[in-house]
């Protein structure tokens, strides 16, 4: 009389486990809740995996803090937020947000091209499925599940004459407080950092408490940057870093192989990822963009590769990460001046 209730128990007990695997919850930063564009296509990418097994619960957060603390805390069993808070669980992919990391000049000027060929290539790298790969994103129980740009992040200023690195001496810079690089590139040009996050930078700059941040062009419109530039700003057309979106999650909640497909699906995504960031660029009136001289494109970029190499030195940036963007950087753009130096290559 006791076996059946027994098959029962264990039946039972499957089913629960079974159901306690069968929805994973996916929590979204996008600082537009459920009506934002991170969002939108997360649910696209929740279909997609159903294919994986995988039926994905999404929740939208407007405080990226929030939704990061909630994965790490087991809340969610992955998020989607911004390379600056998903490098606590894997600094060799935030590496691509890394000061001026995919950026490439030719002749004096930055070549967009190039620079988006860089970051695909990075991407495509990440995607491609083998040990290596798995063991550079796999951190843990952490793993990244794909890299999605969202835009260069161009200087906004509250004053056209702080388009110079010069100019910006003794004035107010946004800085996360979780991104220490970004407070020493800042105090390192002679300026101050002041603390800010994702959620708020755009009011201090808009009510005129910093006189300059950086963001992607995808911002200018919903944050209603126009506010902070006045009369008397402008953007900077010269690229500080391409800032991405980064899937993580946590490997114990998902099938084996998850990681693979993810990442795939994101490289998928590439080009339509990038068409929203074009769009973002075409919102900002022309007469707003400031653009930069041959000679201060070049001492620009070079100020940032040797923060950048500093910032690596100090153990803020991950060298693996930035060794291999170097690889592929001068792939791109191989007559680079970089590329005859062991700058990064001889990191251990």
């Amino acid at each position: 009389m006791n076996r059946p209730a027994r098959l029962l128990t264990a039946s039972t007990l499957a089913l629960a486990a079974a159901s306690a695997m069968a929805a994973q919850k996916l929590c979204v930063f996008d600082f537009l809740g459920t009506s934002g564009d991170a969002y939108g296509m997360s649910k696209d990418y929740a279909v997609a995996m159903q294919r994986m097994g995988v039926d994905f619960e999404l929740k939208a957060y407007t405080s990226e803090a929030v939704a990061t603390e909630d994965f790490r805390a087991g809340v969610c069993d992955a998020v989607m937020a911004t390379a600056f808070r998903t490098r606590q669980f894997n600094p060799v992919a935030a590496s691509s947000d890394s000061l001026g990391a995919t950026t490439i000049l030719r002749k004096g000027t930055i070549d967009m091209a190039g620079t988006y060929e860089v970051l695909r290539k990075l991407i495509q790298t990440y995607a491609t499925p083998s040990p290596l790969v798995t063991k550079l994103m796999v951190q843990g129980d952490y793993e990244v599940g794909g890299i999605l740009p969202i835009g260069p992040a161009y200087p906004f200023v509250n004053d056209r004459k702080l388009s110079s690195v010069e100019a910006l001496a003794g004035k107010r810079i946004a800085a996360f407080d979780y991104d220490k690089a970004q407070a020493v590139m800042i105090q390192r040009i002679g300026a101050h950092p002041v603390s800010a996050d994702v959620s708020n930078l755009h009011t201090k700059f808009n009510n005129g408490l910093v006189d300059m941040i950086a963001v992607p062009t995808l911002a200018y419109k919903p944050l209603e940057l126009q506010k902070g530039l006045g009369t008397r700003g402008g953007v900077a057309r010269f690229p500080i870093m391409v800032v991405t979106y980064q899937a993580i999650f946590r490997r114990s909640r998902f099938p084996e192989g998850f990681g693979d497909a993810s990442r795939a699906y994101w490289l998928a995504q590439f080009d339509r990822v990038l068409q929203l960031v074009k769009t973002g660029d075409a919102s900002i009136p022309p007469a707003q963009w400031i653009d930069i001289g041959p000679e201060e494109a070049v001492k620009y970029t070079l100020m940032l590769r040797e923060a950048r190499i500093e910032l690596a030195q100090q153990g803020l940036y991950d060298k693996r990460g930035l060794r291999v963007i170097k690889r592929i950087r001068c792939h791109v753009n191989p007559s680079d001046q970089e590329c005859s130096t062991r700058s990064e290559e001889d990191w251990k």
